[in-house]
């Protein structure tokens, strides 16, 4: 059998504001085998971005378990968890994130420059990132030189650089038109089966959550539904 490269085990997550206790998550499991390309949907509020976050290693949770490629996150250091998303996850953004004033290619190697890669190992990681992103003939642009499409792109370059085990988007397509929504989703699909990358997608759109795997809906910080292939299946309560 096949060990999950994620486990969600029991998880609450619970804000403070005041004196008030906000409940995000209430005894959320998951697992996620390597390999997988997961979607996560609901409303705003749902509490979807917020397990997206402590899957990545940006949260921790009030209680229970994140065991991410066989690191407990909620018992990392905050040291300890830099050094394990440099390593393991890739973070793609609904707004890019890009630097404007590097090129795609400086945009790109960001990530190696806290690596102890060479030059010469970092220029082929960089320029291999960025063919197989189609975007070998742009390394020298500036984000304010390429289409909203070719951004994410470069965003998609710079998640991949590193070779994560991991990839976590958080609304993708979300700034996109439907054209360069599709060609990013076709890339992201690429990915997952060319590459063997596991993702996992925080969308609204039912389009980019079609194109997963699997498809997990939640509410109000509860799994409400999951659909995988073309099966849909109800959480009992």
């Amino acid at each position: 059998m096949t060990e999950s490269i994620v486990q969600v085990i029991n998880v609450s997550r619970e804000f403070r504001r005041d004196q008030i206790t906000i409940p995000v998550l209430a005894g959320m499991n998951l697992s996620v085998d390597p390999g997988g390309y997961l979607a996560l949907m609901g409303p705003s509020g749902s509490g979807k971005t917020t397990l997206l976050n402590l899957i990545a290693g940006l949260d921790r949770p009030t209680s229970g378990s994140v065991i991410v490629c066989g690191q407990d996150l909620g018992r990392s250091s905050e040291t300890e968890l830099a050094k394990w998303r440099s390593r393991h996850v890739g973070f793609i953004f609904q707004m890019y994130n890009l630097i404007p004033v590097l090129t795609a290619w400086e945009n790109v190697e960001l990530p190696l420059t806290l690596t102890s890669l060479s030059r010469r190992e970092r220029d082929e990681h960089v320029r291999t990132a960025l063919q197989v992103v189609g975007l070998g003939d742009r390394m020298d642009h500036y984000p304010r030189q390429l289409s909203g499409g070719q951004e994410q792109r470069v965003a998609i370059a710079r998640a991949i650089v590193t070779d994560p085990d991991l990839i976590v988007a958080d609304e993708p397509t979300g700034d996109l038109d439907a054209k360069s929504a599709s060609e990013i989703l076709d890339l992201m699909q690429r990915l997952n089966q060319e590459f063997q990358k596991t993702i996992i997608m925080v969308t609204h759109d039912p389009h980019a959550a079609a194109r997963a795997s699997r498809t997990l809906h939640l509410e109000k910080g509860v799994l409400v539904s999951e659909v995988s292939s073309d099966r849909t299946q109800k959480v009992a309560p």
